[in-house]
């Protein structure tokens, strides 16, 4: 098995059993690891064989999907059994607006993974050795306003609200961001082994800067079967076991929740339909529980009706009602005259693809651009005609929090 890597010779493909990796996030050299775990379990990665910036526009999808076919080459090889991530992998993050630039896609010289009580390593040509340096911490971490200040913030959700209760648009998610620095260099892996810890149910990733644990599958597929998390409707936890169940039966029995939830649902149905032979949603929610927040979930399942990739789902679904609003075409509109700040990759996609199509995607939510000493955090929720703008910005606190434990441990 090859990789044809653009116009230069094809370089050799090696996938080789190992043992227990154990951790596998204890393998990752510092520079520039790549990653996606859930409970122990998925891929990690290092160095460049290939890495390409996406162009921006409504076709980007497409042209990664062109691009990819190109770099795997004569990789599409086997109709057997097979196993998701076996093989090269390509990890990618795109930005959540599609007329951004930033979006990217690398296939790493070297993949670890496990699944299933199974793990290999897969490598792309000669991978160099690296040089496995301790972890270290990045020291203190001062904070500072993003975009907007709180009050600022503050001001654009009632802004919003008001556009909602005029009959514009039935809901919007606005977001923002708060600027950390730190005393030293801040060490990605660090980062990640706080996240994967703290939030095992999580998705924990690494990719081209953007570090996060989401809680939000956008998709999974294997082979033509695909999965799906839809989240929407969110509260904080309590301050006791007593206060968290009354919590959660208070999100549980919120309108205004129930119906920001419906709006995703439907976002995501009205996506996967046109793209599946069969599509099962649930009637109602579920309490997800996280170790900072309470979310309203429901899981989407169905069987895909021709050969399209998991990218050509992403295409289809981003982006959902849970991370722009409804109806989406004005909730985008929306974002981009009030939001005040370039999202990049937050509430993006972000996930990988194998060279068969399958691969696990999610939305960047919980996460942070890592630059050096400076990390760019972002949280945000959505926002219906009744919200309260204290009310938002403290959900959005909540949501910072996930990426300062990170920082900060």
């Amino acid at each position: 098995m090859s990789v044809a890597l653009g116009t230069t010779r094809p370089l050799p493909v090696r996938t080789t059993p190992v043992g227990d990796p154990g951790d596998l996030l204890a393998s990752l050299p510092r520079s520039a690891p790549y990653a996606w775990i859930r409970n122990g379990e998925g891929l990690v990665g290092w160095g460049e064989a290939a890495r390409v910036a996406v162009p921006p526009g409504p076709g980007r999808f497409a042209w990664a999907r062109r691009w990819l076919a190109g770099v795997f080459g004569d990789a599409h090889v086997g109709n057997g059994a097979r196993t998701p991530g076996l093989g090269p992998v390509a990890f990618g993050s795109f930005t959540f607006d599609e007329d951004v630039h930033g979006s990217v896609l690398v296939v790493p010289q070297a993949v670890l993974a496990r699944r299933g009580g199974q793990a290999w390593l897969t490598t792309v040509g000669d991978v160099p050795l690296e040089r496995f340096t301790p972890v270290r911490d990045p020291g203190r971490v001062s904070y500072g306003d993003g975009s907007l200040t709180a009050p600022e913030w503050q001001h654009v959700v009632a802004r919003a609200a008001r556009r909602i209760r005029d009959g514009e648009l039935e809901k919007v998610v606005l977001a923002r961001d708060l600027v950390a620095t730190a005393e030293r260099p801040i060490d990605v892996r660090l980062l990640l082994a706080r996240l994967a810890r703290r939030y095992p149910e999580c998705y924990t990733f690494s990719v081209a800067g953007l570090v996060g644990a989401t809680p939000e599958l956008l998709i999974r597929r294997t082979g033509q079967e695909i999965e799906s998390l839809v989240l929407a409707g969110t509260t904080s936890r309590g301050t006791g076991p007593a206060d968290d169940l009354a919590r959660g039966a208070a999100l549980f029995a919120s309108a205004k929740d129930r119906h920001e939830h419906e709006c995703a649902i439907a976002s995501v149905r009205q996506a996967l339909a046109p793209l599946c032979s069969s599509l099962e949603t649930p009637d109602e929610p579920e309490l997800l529980v996280l170790p900072n927040v309470q979310h309203l979930a429901s899981h989407v399942s169905g069987r895909l009706a021709d050969g399209a990739s998991v990218l050509d789902v992403v295409a289809a679904m981003h982006p959902t009602a849970a991370v722009g609003g409804t109806p989406t075409d004005i909730a985008i509109k929306v974002i981009r005259e009030l939001e005040g700040m370039d999202r990049a990759g937050y509430a993006g996609p972000v996930g990988w693809i194998d060279a068969h199509g399958d691969g696990e995607w999610g939305i960047a939510l919980r996460s942070g651009l890592i630059e050096g000493r400076r990390a760019r955090l972002f949280a945000g929720g959505g926002i219906m005609g009744d919200s309260d703008p204290a009310a938002e910005l403290a959900e959005a606190q909540a949501k910072f929090r996930v990426m300062q434990y990170a920082l900060e441990g």
